[in-house]
């Protein structure tokens, strides 16, 4: 697997942009959260034009404890022109409490930006997470795809909360997605 600069100076660019590690206005991460519940792979099914993931396909993001209580962060993505898996690593922190899913994450040094889970599936199945504002947009699900009744309600939910869900870019997933290097 290649780790391409690009996506980690990208995602530093995140946390530049985005200004601050803050939730949108108008928006209220998910109470009740379950850090060890949301550990594991997600795969990306849609996002919000931005151009740290510009070409990239087959989105994978993968949490999991770290040492010092925060979070490890692994986003990986297929650059199918070039035929290259781009991975960045970084690390995220909550900031309002353990409970509530407002959390600041960094890809580069000690610049920081929002990770707001705004939805979550009672089975952890699905999420929408934002960044500090509303540039930012994901749609995660555990399996590659997520059914249309989902999606579309995810979509809804997104759009009343004032995000640009025209812009939104469906991401490609499953059988289309080759195994990275190192992978099983």
């Amino acid at each position: 697997m290649t780790r391409l600069p690009h996506l980690a100076l990208s995602l530093a660019g995140l946390s530049l942009l985005g200004g601050c590690a803050g939730v949108p206005s108008g928006t209220q991460p998910v109470g009740g959260f379950q850090l060890e519940r949301y550990y594991g792979q997600w795969h990306e099914i849609a996002r919000l034009p931005n151009s740290f993931e510009e070409g990239l396909s087959c989105v994978t993001a993968d949490y999991s404890p770290r040492e010092d209580g925060g979070v490890r962060v692994i986003n990986s993505g297929l650059d199918a022109d070039k035929g290259e898996w781009s991975q960045a690593e970084g690390r995220a922190y909550f900031t309002q409490g353990s409970e509530t899913a407002a959390l600041k994450v960094s890809f580069f040094g000690p610049f920081y930006g929002g990770y707001n889970v705004l939805a979550l599936d009672d089975d952890y199945q699905w999420s929408l997470v934002a960044g500090a504002d509303r540039d930012y947009l994901w749609i995660l699900a555990r399996e590659p795809q997520l059914d249309d009744g989902t999606y579309q309600a995810l979509v809804d939910q997104a759009a009343e909360l004032g995000f640009a869900t025209d812009s939104l870019i469906k991401v490609e997933q499953g059988v289309a997605c080759p195994v990275a290097d190192g992978e099983s």
